[in-house]
């Protein structure tokens, strides 16, 4: 019995330790490896004794192979479930950088937030908002949550699908952008009449360089426009993302 629970432990770390890998928050290189080693650890030892009895006997006898199809299955199951998490936040970033460049801060680099690659300065701050609202409001636990409850849907030892995996992130990656479509919104019709403004302001007065002068008023707009905007951008991104883990 012993060897046949750790084995069965190790399968619900693989899940966990996958998803937890490349899930929003506790996936960022600013968190140590080890800090995300021994939460994955804590989580696994955690909800074992409510998932140990979903695996039944079949541990006992498998075969080495049959060993190895487990863990794949398990893992790549738990990378499912965190890159689907991951699409919110892929969505928000690419229009939060967006909505810099609109405003007139993209060329103003800014200190990356999860990810090692740069970032505009107004892309850092919405992502930095973003998660910290995850693990402010508790979302975190959501995902435990979640976790436990994909077993019911995705049994032990059975493979995701990569059709089932394709379609579920194809939909989750258009659910994303059109949440953050919406949720930027305003900037996009903000850029839109600046612009349409200035050019034709260029035009009717050619021998003044309009783009040069409008620029600081510009980028005054836009921040002024991201500060009364940005609870109820971070509130709609929370909201869906909370949408998500709860209902999946």
């Amino acid at each position: 019995m012993i060897p046949e629970t750790l084995l069965g432990v190790f399968m619900i770390f693989c899940r966990i330790g996958g998803c937890l890998m490349i899930t929003p928050g506790l996936s960022s290189q600013r968190v140590a490896q080890r800090v995300r080693l021994f939460v994955a650890l804590t989580v696994t030892l955690a909800v074992s004794p409510l998932l140990l009895p979903k695996f039944g006997a079949q541990l006992r006898d498998a075969a080495p192979a049959d060993t190895l199809w487990w863990i794949g299955c398990e893992t790549l199951t738990g990378l499912a479930i965190g890159f689907f998490g991951r699409a919110f936040f892929f969505a928000l970033e690419t229009l939060a950088t967006a909505v810099a460049t609109m405003i007139g801060l993209g060329g103003i680099p800014g200190n990356p937030v999860a990810e090692t690659e740069g970032a505009s300065l107004a892309g850092s701050l919405i992502s930095m908002g973003a998660t910290m609202l995850v693990f402010a409001m508790d979302l975190h636990w959501e995902l435990f949550r979640g976790l436990i409850a994909s077993y019911d849907r995705i049994p032990p030892g059975v493979p995701f699908g990569a059709g089932p995996m394709l379609a579920g992130y194809v939909d989750r990656i258009s659910e994303a952008f059109v949440m953050a479509v919406r949720v930027t919104s305003p900037f996009v019709i903000y850029s839109v009449m600046v612009n349409l403004a200035m050019g034709l302001a260029n035009k009717l007065t050619p021998q003044i360089p309009v783009f040069f002068i409008a620029t600081p008023f510009v980028l005054f707009g836009g921040m002024l426009l991201l500060m009364v905007l940005y609870k109820d951008m971070l509130a709609q991104f929370i909201l869906a993302y909370e949408h998500w883990l709860r209902l999946g």
